[in-house]
């Protein structure tokens, strides 16, 4: 990836992702954060991850902001805006910049000596062991292809697969509890 683009496409997240704590404006910000994972998709695309940078358009920018939007819409937020905020929310605000700054710092403390393998068609031959002989990613490999797709699904199905499940129950009681909500504010 050329290195304007890289900055161009890094910029575009990084005001979107401002843009979403700037604005007060529910709706506002979630646009912002469409330009954010615009951005993103383009940084993906950049590295050569075309899959994912496709995803984060088509999931992501498309469904997500629009289930988004949509329960934004569901909500009365014209009480919100007339309660007084107190201490709590910023102390929690404040609790879970901690909290995300503590674990940051942990994981990259964990990672900083690691380096990413070369690419050659050595370490991807070498790579497809770990893989049965018969399987599309072996065969990917063992040609001196980089096969994400297949990978991606492989990694999120066998090492993943408990919290994939988790966060798609955790997607379908926040939306359960979203439109429940709203029926009873409407009665």
């Amino acid at each position: 990836m050329p290195s304007y683009l890289f900055w161009l496409f890094s910029t575009i997240m990084l005001i979107g992702g401002a843009a979403v704590i700037a604005f007060r404006n529910p709706v506002s910000s979630a646009l912002s954060m469409v330009t954010c994972f615009v951005g993103l998709a383009g940084l993906f695309i950049g590295l050569s991850a075309f899959f994912v940078g496709i995803i984060q358009i088509l999931v992501y920018t498309g469904a997500v902001m629009v289930l988004f939007l949509f329960i934004i819409m569901l909500l009365d937020l014209k009480d919100e805006e007339k309660r007084a905020r107190g201490f709590a929310p910023l102390a929690a605000g404040l609790a879970l910049v901690v909290a995300f700054v503590v674990q940051l710092v942990g994981i990259l403390s964990q990672s900083a000596d690691k380096t990413a393998p070369d690419l050659d068609k050595q370490t991807l031959t070498n790579a497809a062991a770990q893989f049965p002989k018969d399987s599309k990613i072996a065969e990917a490999l063992t040609d001196g292809r980089l096969p994400d797709i297949h990978l991606i699904g492989h990694t999120l199905f066998t090492q993943y697969n408990l919290p994939l499940q988790l966060l798609g129950v955790l997607l379908l009681v926040a939306t359960i509890g979203v439109v429940t909500l709203s029926k009873r504010q409407a009665d």
